[in-house]
């Protein structure tokens, strides 16, 4: 009996002592890391966000040096903040349960960490309220090369009936430091990706859309969070990143009463308490984001060699050179005027022939955008012929043809929307509100779904040949009621969610049947450019405004997220600037042409093919190397950057001036380079010269990666020569 007494007296110390036990969970990259461990109670806690410890053994101990006192903050650093009980700062899931009881507590079940098929390591925690029968896994995808991390949700419960989500965040993060500086993004049509540069006092900051479509036409995704001071282009911490979701979005900033940092991202719940079914699990969107200990310049690297070879749909592939009819014709051609400008294509050797907006429409012929957007027939008065002909034209002229399509969208004088104005997103007891003369049509329905799959499934079907598509989408969401939604008896406060994942079923079966075509995305500009979507687009179009001086700060600040690759640049006569300052503006991105290549001067025309030549011979290393920033325009009378190979044998250099005035004297002082091996010895050749223009530089002497770096080179831009485009080679 003694011996029975004893064993039982050890076995319950043991699972006291079991249940006491701290589980520590480090989630790591190359240079970060970040800590979880249980508490007594088995809550999970972010005890260190920052450099990957030498001795792991040590994350133990890590939060042991933090007083987070105060009855107010003891639990500002929950790995995943509750609402309704015991909690003082901004939740990251409010709900309510099947009872009519709107708290929450989540404590830790258990984890596990896996290698994914990519090479990732994904880790899994398993939270559950201890009431109720309520779980979330919180999921951190961790990119040991590129130190990125995606962090993700799934929220399921098996309680008696429908849970409401008031808010389900994607991520929720608590940093240790104190002066944070935040960069974000705002603007509006032709004024995309404008930074703001914000120091966060003790409080909270927003970033958020709630646009439904077009979401980040006025705010981007993308942020930037400096550490422990402002940081520069080579030094400083900082977290760079973005939430990748192609819909109304939200992050939150908070500053607590410690002046630590807590971040709360995901899904804008505005309008979007979302009703979850028993057994069915709801996943958020990811958050991604780095960290740099070294600078802006190491983190947009990082960003953008994980989103080329792991996120980018042939992001280490080629690209299509085009040339587009938009500013060329705008609705006013027909089939003889576009096989006219086949000929000013070919010779100027671009790859493929755009056709854009005004092809389609017979009973309410596209001439304009107030008719014919969702009847997706070819306008007989214009082809007669149709789309095969024009295709057929092309490849004669050993050009590819591509071609513009805004499936998502639809004008109220239209055949789709007299036949199916169940299908539009409308408030039947309201005026209808349009935007460009527009709406949007409710991908939350299957039926529209296979509409919108069929106008692409049709035009490939009829043209195999068919080599782009530049997939626009002009509206936001003004009329946000569906009536698929109330037909099947499901909360309108779904709809912004099935309408985002509507969509992307639609990307996911056009993936499935033409895996490689490149497609465009467009939204009025630079009004999509999520992560999420680069699984299904080969690139975007940053912004309406072609004009290349304002193109010089766009595609700088878009540089920091998006690699080159990714980012359309198209040359047009927006602006008066000369052709050459204009091709070398657009030879950072994926060059293209929207000009009236016929009407072309000889020395231009010259100038475009030697200057396309040039574009093919170097678009590899824009498109593949890494990116150094030299001099900022925001901080300079010009900007400069360079791409570098990773084996640091070639690179290119561009330098544009970006303030026109005369006062200016930016030709003072050399510019150091960056990325380059202070070993090897270098031939710099200035290339893209205009007509019988001489170059100042002289490409018969060499230097060494040393030299270039530490003491540096001088473009010589100024008033005269206001771009200039250097080819860097190792000899």
């Amino acid at each position: 009996m003694k011996n029975i007494l004893f064993t039982a007296v050890l076995l319950s110390l043991f699972i006291n002592v079991t249940f006491a036990q701290k589980v520590t969970i480090p989630i790591e990259t190359s240079n970060l890391s970040i800590v979880l461990q249980t508490e007594n109670e088995k809550h999970l806690r972010i005890i260190h966000t920052g450099k990957k410890l030498k001795n792991s053994s040590e994350y133990e101990i890590s939060g042991n040096v933090h007083n987070l006192g105060g009855e107010n903050s003891n639990t500002n650093n929950y790995a995943f903040s509750v609402a309704g009980i015991h909690n003082f700062i901004e939740p990251s899931i409010a709900v309510v349960h099947t009872d009519g009881n709107n708290s929450l507590d989540l404590i830790y079940e258990n984890h596990k960490t896996t290698t994914t098929s990519e090479g990732a390591t994904l880790t899994t925690i398993t939270l559950k309220d201890p009431v109720y029968p309520f779980y979330v896994d919180i999921n951190y995808k961790s990119w040991n090369e590129n130190d990125v991390i995606e962090q993700w949700t799934v929220i399921r419960h098996s309680e008696k009936g429908k849970v409401i989500l008031n808010k389900y965040a994607s991520a929720n993060l608590y940093l240790y430091d104190k002066g944070y500086y935040l960069t974000s993004y705002n603007g509006s049509w032709a004024k995309e990706m404008q930074p703001a540069h914000t120091q966060l006092q003790q409080g909270m900051h927003t970033i958020q859309t709630r646009l439904g479509t077009r979401e980040n036409l006025n705010t981007s995704p993308n942020f930037m969070l400096s550490i422990g001071g402002q940081s520069t282009e080579n030094s400083g911490t900082v977290m760079m990143g973005q939430i990748a979701w192609n819909g109304n979005f939200s992050i939150q900033f908070e500053t607590d009463s410690h002046k630590n940092m807590h971040i709360v991202a995901g899904i804008n719940p505005y309008q979007s308490s979302y009703q979850l079914e028993p057994n069915v699990q709801f996943e958020t969107p990811h958050f991604v984001y780095t960290v740099s200990f070294e600078g802006m310049g190491k983190g947009s690297r990082n960003l953008q060699s994980w989103l080329r070879n792991n996120v980018l749909l042939d992001g280490q592939g080629e690209r299509l050179t085009l040339l587009n009819n938009w500013e060329a014709t705008y609705f006013g051609f027909n089939q003889e005027q576009l096989v006219g400008l086949f000929d000013g294509a070919k010779k100027m050797g671009v790859d493929l022939f755009l056709l854009d907006d005004g092809w389609f429409g017979n009973k309410y012929p596209r001439d304009n955008d107030k008719a014919g957007l969702g009847d997706w027939e070819v306008n007989k008065s214009k082809l007669p012929d149709g789309i095969p002909y024009l295709v057929e034209e092309a490849t004669k002229k050993g050009l590819k043809f591509g071609i513009w399509i805004e499936a998502e969208m639809v004008n109220p004088k239209s055949e789709l929307y007299e036949n199916h104005p169940d299908w539009v997103l409308r408030q039947e007891a309201r005026p209808e509100v349009y935007y460009r003369n527009q709406l949007v049509l409710d991908l939350a329905n299957p039926d529209v779904q296979d509409y919108v799959f069929g106008i692409v499934d049709k035009l490939f079907t009829e043209n195999p040949s068919l080599a782009f598509i530049k997939w626009d989408c002009n509206a936001p969401i003004f009329n946000a009621h569906s009536k698929y939604l109330e037909k099947k008896k499901i909360s309108q406060s779904n709809f912004y969610v099935e309408y985002t994942r509507g969509f992307e079923k639609v990307l996911k079966r056009l993936r499935a049947k033409y895996p490689e075509v490149p497609i465009m995305l467009c939204s009025g500009g630079g009004g999509r450019s999520d992560y999420s979507l680069f699984k299904y687009f080969t690139e975007f179009w940053p912004s309406d405004n072609t004009d290349p001086v304002e193109r010089v700060f766009l595609q700088w600040d878009y540089s920091y997220y998006y690699p080159a690759i990714t980012m359309c640049a198209h040359v047009t006569d927006w602006s008066n600037k000369p052709l050459k300052y204009r091709i070398d503006v657009a030879s950072m991105g994926k060059l293209g042409f929207d000009i009236r290549a016929n009407e072309l001067s000889d020395k231009d025309m010259t100038f475009c093919q030697q200057t396309i030549q040039n574009y093919d011979k170097l678009k590899d290393i824009v498109w593949h190397g890494d990116l150094y920033r030299l001099l900022s325009p925001y901080e300079n009378e010009l900007a400069s950057l360079m791409y570098v190979t990773s084996d640091k044998s070639r690179a290119v250099m561009f330098s544009y001036l970006s303030d026109w005035r005369y006062v200016g004297d930016p030709q003072q002082r050399p510019i150091k380079l960056q990325g380059l091996d202070s070993n090897k010895t270098y031939r710099l050749t200035e290339i893209n010269l205009y007509d019988k223009q001489r170059s100042p530089i002289d490409s018969s002497r060499t230097y060494s990666g040393d030299f270039l770096m530490k003491v540096g080179f001088n473009p010589s831009v100024n008033l005269s020569r206001t771009s200039v485009v250097i080819s860097i080679e190792a000899i």
